[in-house]
C-alpha cells in the first residue's frame, strides 16, 4: 500500500475546447480562473507529490503554472476532442510521466469543474481509499435527486421502464420516492485509483470501486451556463466554501468575471 504523498499524483484534465461553456476552465470565478481552485485544493491537501495539469493549450498551461501546477507536456489534439475518452488522456499522461522516470502507485483525477471541492475533501477521500483493502479505485458519488426507478425508455409510441427488474406487485415507477432503494450517481469531484488498474483492466476504475459520498456542494459540477450562474450566486451569497488561493490572480483578458 502506498504511503501517501510520496507515491501519488493529482491529474487535472483541462482541455480548451469546451462548447457548452467556452473556455470554462479558465473563466473567472470570484477573481480567479476556475482551474485555480482545483490546483489549490490539490496542493493544499498535502496528499500528492506532484500536481499535473493535462491540457492541449499553451495558454491554459501558463495559467496552471501560475497557480503552482506542473504542465510538463501538452496533450495531443487527438486526445482533446468532445468525445475523447478519459482513459486516453490519462494513459498518455501516465506514460509520459513514466518515460520521464516518474512512477506513481496511485493517481487521482480532479476535474476543474468542481470549484467547491476542498483540500479536506481530498484528505477525507484519501483516508478512505488507503484504509480499504481489495479495491481498485474510489469514486465520488451523491444520492440521486431523480430516481432511475421512475425513468423510461421511449421507442416510437411505446415506453418501458429504464430499470425493468422492479418488484412485479409494486413497480418502482408507481411507488413513493421514500420507499425506493437508495441510488447514487457519480459526480465530478474526484476519483482515486491504483495505477496498476490501467494496465490490468484497461480502465480508469477497475472492477472493485469504493464509494465516496460527497457532502454539501463538494460535488457541484459546472457543465452549462446555468451551472455557471448558480455557482456565481452560491459564491456571492456565501453559501459555499472554496479553496483559499494564496497568490495574485491571473488575469485572463477577454473572459468575463463572475461575482
Amino acid at each position: 500500500m502506498a504511503d501517501g504523498k510520496q507515491h501519488s499524483v493529482a491529474l487535472i484534465p483541462a482541455r480548451a475546447g469546451s462548447r457548452r461553456v467556452p473556455d470554462k476552465n479558465i473563466r473567472l470565478l470570484a477573481g480567479h480562473p476556475l482551474l485555480a481552485y482545483t490546483i489549490t485544493a490539490a496542493r493544499q491537501s498535502g496528499i500528492f507529490s506532484d500536481v499535473i495539469v493535462s491540457t492541449d493549450s499553451a495558454h491554459y498551461a501558463d495559467v496552471a503554472t501560475h497557480y503552482g501546477a506542473e504542465v510538463p507536456f501538452l496533450r495531443p489534439a487527438g486526445l482533446a476532442g468532445d468525445v475523447s475518452l478519459d482513459i486516453e488522456w490519462l494513459t498518455h499522461a501516465i506514460n509520459m510521466l513514466r518515460d520521464a522516470g516518474r512512477d506513481y502507485d496511485c493517481f487521482s483525477i480532479l476535474r476543474p469543474t468542481s470549484p467547491f471541492r476542498l483540500p479536506e475533501t481530498i484528505r477525507r477521500a484519501w483516508r478512505a481509499f488507503v484504509a480499504e483493502d481489495g479495491i481498485d479505485s474510489l469514486r465520488a458519488v451523491e444520492k440521486c435527486r431523480q430516481h432511475p426507478g421512475k425513468m423510461w425508455v421511449v421507442r416510437d409510441k411505446r415506453m418501458s421502464p429504464l430499470l425493468p427488474l422492479t418488484p412485479p406487485g409494486q413497480p418502482w415507477h408507481s411507488s413513493q420516492y421514500q420507499s425506493l432503494p437508495d441510488v447514487y450517481v457519480q459526480n465530478a469531484s474526484l476519483e482515486i485509483a491504483w495505477t496498476r488498474v490501467l494496465a490490468k483492466h484497461t480502465s480508469i476504475a477497475g472492477n472493485v470501486l469504493l464509494p465516496f459520498l460527497t457532502e454539501g456542494h463538494e460535488g457541484f459540477d459546472i457543465n452549462s451556463e446555468s451551472d455557471w450562474d448558480l455557482a456565481g450566486q452560491l459564491v456571492k451569497n456565501r453559501q459555499v466554501r472554496m479553496p483559499s488561493i494564496d497568490c495574485f490572480p491571473y488575469l485572463t483578458e477577454g473572459l468575463c468575471q463572475q461575482c
